[in-house]
């Protein structure tokens, strides 16, 4: 930054002569002669004009590297970990039973490590809703593709909201979850992930 104000302060300061006006040429092949193309008394400012274009051209790439660092951080707020989605589910006061909630989120997505989740951002193996609110994106993979995990999470919280509303207990839940999945042991694979991990004291 010094060095270019300091150029600057140096080429606005260069005088010519006043007995006369140098200048530079170019050789026209078809006249076969010179002719002037610019009076060094503006050359001067054609030099200070591309300094200054460079000078905006170097505030240009440092707001872009300034963005791109604020693009990093806000996707590194998005990197997932199981302990990120445990403090999700708590700031949905509403949610029901959230240890279930997080046992179908390992069981769904192969313990986060599966294509689904994976390129989707989706945890819970939903489909895109075509009868409610949903935060879905689209299809992929013949499953609902959202922009980041957290959509998912909210997603998953709708479908709750929408269909098991009116489950008092744990296992009217565990029933409603029957026909959540295909697999006829499913609730049986969601209280042995509860079990082996003590989910339930994650949200006590």
């Amino acid at each position: 930054m010094k060095v270019v104000l300091e150029s600057l302060q140096r080429l606005s300061h260069l005088k010519v002569e006043p007995k006369y006006s140098p200048m530079l040429y170019k050789y026209n092949k078809h006249e076969l002669k010179f002719e002037p193309i610019l009076r060094l008394k503006y050359f001067r400012w054609v030099v200070i004009g591309i300094v200054l274009m460079s000078f905006v051209s170097i505030n240009t790439m440092e707001i872009k590297d300034y963005e791109r660092i604020l693009e990093i951080n806000i996707n590194g707020e998005r990197e997932f970990t199981e302990s990120k989605l445990v403090k999700e589910l708590k700031q949905y006061k509403n949610i029901k039973y959230p240890h279930i909630v997080l046992a179908q989120a390992k069981l769904e997505s192969f313990n986060y490590s599966s294509r689904i989740f994976i390129e989707n951002n989706n945890l819970f193996g939903m489909k895109e809703a075509s009868v409610r609110i949903t935060t879905a994106e689209g299809t992929q993979y013949k499953h609902a593709r959202y922009k980041t995990w957290q959509e998912s999470v909210l997603d998953y919280v709708l479908w709750q909201n929408r269909y098991g509303s009116k489950c008092k207990t744990e296992q009217q839940y565990y029933s409603l979850l029957n026909g959540y999945a295909e697999d006829t042991n499913y609730q049986a694979k969601l209280k042995n992930i509860i079990n082996k991990n003590n989910l339930k004291e994650l949200f006590n």
